[in-house]
């Protein structure tokens, strides 16, 4: 019976492989152009990333990378749709074709590209865990969590981390597991923890969710590297180029000092990086099956990446998450494109 299933696992992730191949020699965009809308693989709702509201208007930071592609498509950034995912059906969604690209708050790890046959565009959002606290423990750092309990998800990557983090400093801990992410998050909030630990951005998710959500504070440790991007099939790298260069267009027009609000004046200028961005010199669009005005398009609808973070989840948003590793390279961050030209 076990040699049974496991041929039945290698036989579906064969048969996807061979939809995935078959769908990548079609050409994504030509399909995504003649179908006159593109397929979003969403998460099923997580604030600042993804989540519909009650009119099934989604809004959110992975959201509107996916109307920044559109908008390079189609000058329309509303011609999406988005498709929630769980965590377990994202990358079978992907393999077999039911979405273009897979833009859900995921971590590009080494196993997801050699052994499930995905590409990631870039990070653009770099994450890690972190732990949050109530403010009346004063604490200012993880350091001080020695003989702390930490509710946590078990059967996760977030449960070992915590150990080897308290294994590493020679801490002692108490974990408190659940089976999910809800039921951790409220045994927190009714004191059962001292602490409750998961991703960073998700711990600002988590905490709007509290009674008092202030009396809580993230602590500034990050204890992994969990970089966040979308993710597309292999095998078609027309497709790959334009979903990565529409990610390096956002990071490079907030660098230029390009925004949703100025992009027409900036049209105007005799910069040659702008001039290039914005399709007024060569015409770097056509190398992607666009036009040469595809980056003006993502800019004027959807804005830069400065815009798109602090609208969904900065200073704009109600999570209010410092930009920190996340700012430009030019400002002390890893947010770094390479240059249109």
């Amino acid at each position: 019976m076990l040699k049974m299933n496991v041929l039945m696992k290698i036989l579906a992730f064969a048969l996807l492989t061979a939809f995935a191949q078959a769908a990548a020699q079609a050409g994504t965009l030509d399909q995504v152009q003649k179908r006159g809308y593109l397929m979003c693989g969403s998460s099923p709702g997580v604030p600042g990333f993804g989540l519909p509201d009650d009119k099934g208007v989604w809004t959110g930071f992975d959201v509107d990378f996916c109307r920044a592609v559109a908008a390079a498509i189609f000058n329309d950034p509303t011609k999406v749709k988005f498709i929630p995912l769980s965590a377990k059906d994202r990358f079978t969604a992907l393999q077999s074709g039911e979405v273009d690209v897979l833009a859900r708050n995921t971590t590009w790890t080494i196993s997801r590209e050699t052994g499930q046959g995905f590409l990631f565009v870039g990070v653009t959002y770099y994450d890690g865990q972190g732990f949050l606290v109530r403010k009346k423990l004063n604490l200012s750092s993880a350091l001080e969590l020695s003989g702390a309990s930490i509710c946590v998800q078990q059967g996760t990557t977030t449960e070992l981390n915590l150990a080897d983090f308290f294994h590493g400093n020679n801490m002692k801990y108490e974990p408190v597991n659940f089976a999910n992410a809800d039921e951790a998050v409220k045994a927190y909030d009714g004191g059962r923890c001292d602490a409750y630990t998961t991703d960073a951005s998700g711990l600002y998710v988590e905490r709007q969710k509290l009674a008092n959500p202030d009396d809580s504070v993230v602590l500034p440790e990050i204890i992994s590297k969990e970089p966040l991007g979308p993710a597309v099939r292999q095998g078609d790298d027309p497709w790959f180029n334009l979903v990565k260069w529409v990610n390096f267009a956002m990071v490079d027009a907030e660098e230029l000092g390009v925004t949703s609000k100025n992009v027409d004046e900036k049209a105007k200028s005799e910069r040659p990086e702008i001039r290039r961005l914005l399709g007024f010199e060569g015409n770097f669009g056509e190398g992607l099956g666009l036009g040469a005005d595809w980056a003006f398009r993502i800019i004027k609808h959807v804005g830069n990446y400065g815009e798109v973070f602090d609208r969904n989840l900065g200073e704009g948003s109600p999570l209010k998450i410092k930009r920190g590793i996340n700012a430009l390279w030019t400002k002390g961050g890893l947010q770094y494109a390479p240059p249109i030209r």
